[in-house]
């Protein structure tokens, strides 16, 4: 989160150790396509990306993949996140990743302390920001047509950056499958939006011309 509600927002180092060994935290580091966390459903934790960049994915019956969320540095992911009903998620690098695992059914129970409240008030402001990422989700998945769904995506993208201009950091195939689209149709798409003067798309840096 590169924002200002970071985890560990006004708290010391030595008093973050303290809590994190608190909620018995184990921290690795993950390379390229390397499973963080090969199933999310009833693992009672709550993962904290300290460095790097992975997705959670979904794989139906049929073996499609979706890409459910895209995690950045200082974001957090957990099945309690998601419906319990539902498929079965995993969470995989896409850059080197440094990752923070605690016990989420441990934070109630540790006694207060100032530091231990400022660190829990931090992560509820992070799942709230995780409640807009997921609002801004259900608004690209609810949009009907390919060129609407790459258009709302790419203007989230651009008011996130304040420019008109963004780099494209994931693969196309990525991005299809997180717009849950057949990525030949969105690869025709993006050339109707390039021919109409829509957008522009030079090695995969993304500008809006409207």
């Amino acid at each position: 989160m590169p924002d200002n509600t970071p985890i560990y927002n006004n708290i010391e180092e030595k008093s973050r150790k303290k809590i994190l060994n608190s909620l018995h935290s184990s921290t690795h580091t993950y390379s390229p396509t390397e499973t963080i966390a090969y199933s999310i459903k009833g693992r009672n934790i709550i993962g904290i990306m300290e460095e790097g960049k992975a997705n959670i994915i979904r794989f139906d019956f049929d073996g499609i993949r979706t890409i459910i969320e895209e995690l950045e540095q200082n974001d957090i992911f957990s099945d309690m996140f998601f419906d319990s009903n539902g498929s079965d998620l995993s969470v995989i690098a896409t850059t080197i990743c440094k990752v923070t695992f605690i016990e989420y059914d441990k934070i109630f129970l540790i006694r207060q302390s100032e530091n231990y409240n400022m660190f829990v008030s931090n992560l509820f402001k992070c799942i709230s920001k995780k409640l807009v990422k997921r609002n801004e989700r259900i608004e690209l998945l609810t949009t009907r047509s390919i060129r609407n769904k790459l258009l709302t995506y790419f203007e989230l993208q651009t008011k996130k950056k304040n420019s008109k201009s963004f780099n494209l950091d994931c693969s196309y195939t990525d991005l299809a499958d997180y717009l849950a689209i057949d990525r030949s149709a969105m690869m025709r798409e993006l050339k109707n939006l390039k021919e109409d003067k829509i957008i522009t798309d030079i090695n995969k840096k993304i500008t809006l011309l409207y």
